[in-house]
């Protein structure tokens, strides 16, 4: 469970309240000093159960978001491919407002949210986000853009790190490491100065910081690390002091959707099913007023980088929501069309050249794949005339150095042959080319509902709600469409893209609307128990002063997919073993599977660290109770400590970066 923590930190010990008589567990906690024995422990055997494991429900569901009150919420939708911001101010809270237009932009694509990309100077400052870096990128010399920093599409990096810490690096388009952490920062206060510019503008005067609740959206399938780096970040641009954690709430992208499609009018959306924006409602009805007490449904996130599931059941009269299963998903967003592009061009111009071109032409690279994008999105089911994409005059010129022969040439050797030349500089797709570029992408999105609809908590859907960018695309609603065969009723908001950037200003305005969420894990910490004989495993056994131990057990806080209500809390008491001890520590492991026995089983990681800083709370009494209480219905786990005997609050706090 915990390392040796040495003199300063001692170790942690615990008792069991049920089964043993006070004073006998005291004395051999007291006495215990190791002996050798078979146990390899996997971590420091020094913690049995000091209290029974239980869970309360507190009686204020909404004391995870206590605190001052707020003028305004900001929302920012911090998306792998694009973002923006979005506010309401509390005494309107129906009245949300999106960002101002963003300057620059694509013919074709609406520009109320702008491309996440972030331009760096050679000397790594902050330059501009957005169309403003994208465009000043484009217009750099080459021999110039070498020496800047263009990254795009770097949030799946929270993703798909195993390892992720405040250090993780990204790549910029010119091949140098940055720290994500700056990165992420430097985009962070970027949306801070627009919004607070915009909010001082209408009011008139300077808006203060302090009167603002702000609210960042995360996919529900990212884990705890990476929800916490983005809460590093936020502290690192000045977004919120670190001091005042309250100020700042973490949305999960489907459950922000969620909530703002169930508040939706028959007017804002289209049932795919009819194409029709009246389904048998009048049109200014809300969608709730469609749906009755346990109504179910699903809403599928699908943006850039990941596409995200979450399942949701009304209650009424108030309109809560309760989670029905943990969400889930993968990273089929988007972007994996633009992979399938680049596969496509390794294919007809070959892997070396691509990766070269890459490096030595970074920013007639991204003017290809913008080119791409505004292609891709005119990919259509029954779509019959080519589509055509631009090359850039360098990529001719640069084939042409670096092989000797000319694209066209390339084109003909490839035996691609549903990809042609046209003398105008541009590649010539047909149709049935790019939609086999969609079909991976669209496969997975299709295999992962499919599974969800056969669990049996998934039944009875009567809405499935199709959000994010990737949503608009005709070939991903067919084959929704297909795949459910009639079972749901397929709603597309009007404002698709901005579902969730809306969504997540209604949560920050009532973070309580979830009521009951799913645990998408199974979380607890390494202890040791009275060793069973013929129930544990002989080389798990530790004798410590004539007493046996079990090492390694798994004591388990809460099991993956279990229902949590907001608010509920599970509690455990620690004692430190030396009264002069400032600070507990004690690891936090966690798996997929629902039952655990041991932290040493396959599957089991160790993800987290939960420090007790005892310091200003010295006590009289010789073995001293610190009450821990962990609450895991909201979307971060957070951590509060009593010191039982003074009544005093212990500082807590849960590092999942530091692994």
């Amino acid at each position: 469970m915990c390392n040796c923590l040495g003199e300063t930190q001692g170790k942690i010990k615990q008792r069991d309240m049920m089964t043993e008589k006070e004073s006998a567990t005291d004395k051999i906690i007291a006495d215990a000093k190791a002996t050798p024995s078979p146990a390899k422990s996997m971590g420091d055997p020094g913690i049995t159960p000091l209290s029974p494991s239980h869970i309360q429900q507190n009686d204020t569901d909404s004391n995870a978001h206590t605190g001052p009150s707020f003028i305004v919420v900001v929302a920012i939708d911090f998306g792998t491919t694009s973002s923006g911001y979005a506010y309401a101010f509390t005494k309107e809270p129906e009245c949300i407002h999106t960002m101002r237009r963003w300057e620059g932009g694509d013919p074709g694509v609406s520009n109320q949210k702008t491309p996440t990309t972030i331009l760096l100077t050679p000397d790594r400052k902050f330059h501009s986000f957005g169309y403003a870096a994208r465009d000043f990128y484009h217009d750099l010399d080459p021999t110039e853009s070498k020496h800047w920093l263009y990254l795009e599409k770097f949030k799946m990096k929270l993703h798909t790190t195993a390892n992720l810490s405040i250090d993780t690096e990204l790549h910029a388009a010119n091949g140098k490491r940055v720290k994500a952490i700056d990165i992420f920062a430097y985009a962070l206060a970027f949306f801070k100065e627009q919004a607070l510019k915009e909010l001082s503008d209408q009011a008139g005067a300077e808006f203060d910081n302090a009167d603002i609740r702000w609210v960042i959206t995360v996919p529900a399938i990212w884990k705890m690390p990476a929800k916490q780096f983005m809460r590093e970040a936020a502290y690192k641009a000045g977004l919120v002091p670190r001091d005042n954690p309250e100020q700042l709430i973490i949305a999960l992208e489907p459950e922000a959707a969620s909530i703002y499609c169930r508040k939706l009018r028959l007017h804002q959306m289209i049932d795919i099913g009819t194409k029709t924006n009246q389904n048998g409602f009048s049109p200014t009805e809300n969608v709730g007023a469609g749906m009755i007490q346990g109504d179910r449904y699903v809403v599928v996130d699908c943006g850039g980088g990941t596409v995200d599931l979450t399942v949701h059941q009304i209650r009424l009269p108030e309109g809560h929501l309760k989670e029905l299963y943990k969400a889930s998903g993968g990273p089929y967003g988007s972007i994996g069309i633009d992979y399938e592009f680049e596969k496509l061009l390794c294919k007809i111009f070959g892997p070396d050249f691509i990766d070269q071109f890459k490096i030595k032409r970074p920013a007639a690279w991204v003017d290809l794949m913008i080119a791409f994008e505004s292609r891709k999105r005119a990919a259509a089911p029954d779509r019959t005339n080519p589509l055509n994409i631009n090359l850039p005059f360098s990529f001719i010129d640069y084939y042409k150095k670096f092989r000797g022969h000319s694209v066209e040439h390339a084109l003909r050797k490839s035996n691609v042959d549903f990809v042609k030349w046209s003398s105008q500089g541009m590649l010539r797709m047909n149709p049935d080319a790019m939609n086999a570029l969609f079909k991976p992408t669209i496969d997975h999105i299709i295999q992962h509902l499919t599974d969800l609809f056969e669990k049996p908590e998934v039944s009875d859907i009567k809405f499935l709600f199709l959000v994010g960018g990737f949503a608009e695309s005709p070939l991903l609603q067919q084959a929704v469409q297909h795949m459910l065969q009639g079972r749901s009723r397929i709603i597309i908001p009007h404002d698709v893209g901005l579902t969730i950037l809306k969504g997540a200003v209604l949560f920050g305005l009532d973070p309580s609307v979830i009521k009951v969420r799913r645990s998408p894990l199974t979380y607890g910490v390494g202890v040791l128990n009275r060793y069973v004989e013929g129930k544990h495993p002989p080389d798990k056994m530790l004798v410590k002063d004539g007493t046996r131990w079990c090492t390694d057990v798994f004591d388990t806080f809460i099991t993956c997919d279990q229902s949590v209500a907001l608010g509920e809390t599970v509690k455990r008491s620690y004692t430190p073993a030396k009264p002069s001890q400032q600070v507990i520590v004690i690891h936090i492991y966690c798996s997929e599977k629902e039952g655990v026995g041991f932290i040493s089983e396959p599957g089991v990681r160790k993800c987290g660290t939960l420090r007790l800083d005892v310091t200003g709370t010295e006590s009289t009494v010789v073995r001293r109770e610190i009450q821990t209480l962990m609450q895991f219905g909201d979307t971060e786990i957070r951590a509060m400590a009593v010191d039982v005997a003074t009544s005093r609050t212990v500082k807590a706090s849960i590092d999942f970066l530091s692994q």
